[in-house]
């Protein structure tokens, strides 16, 4: 018990090293590269198109592509899509024909 103690003490009173090197240069900084962060996996339906979001929602069985488009700043200050549709797959008959629907309608409101 008396040993453990006076290691402790002994411890304790130990003087820190010198970060001085000694011919009297201070040792480089350590320094660790970090890895590269990997690229961001996209989730299936993710969509590259802007303006265009997949929603797959189970719990209201809503399936389909929200578009946005001509965003204004509204009387609160808050900006908001001018124009916004849904596409349902149900509705367009499946999930490549919604997409092929958003776009030409995202196409044909920028137009304007």
């Amino acid at each position: 018990m008396a040993a453990k103690r006076a290691t402790k003490k002994a411890a304790r009173k130990a003087p820190a090293k010198s970060a001085v090197r000694k011919n009297g240069t201070k040792p480089a900084a350590k320094t660790t590269a970090k890895p590269a962060k990997a690229a961001a996996k996209r989730r299936s339906g993710a969509t590259t198109v802007p303006g265009v979001s997949r929603i797959d929602q189970e719990s209201t069985r809503t399936h389909g592509y929200f578009v946005r488009v001509g965003y204004h700043r509204t009387k609160e200050g808050a900006w908001r899509p001018k124009h916004r549709s849904f596409f349902g797959d149900a509705s367009h008959g499946g999930k490549e024909k919604a997409m092929k629907a958003a776009l030409k309608w995202l196409k044909d409101t920028q137009k304007k």
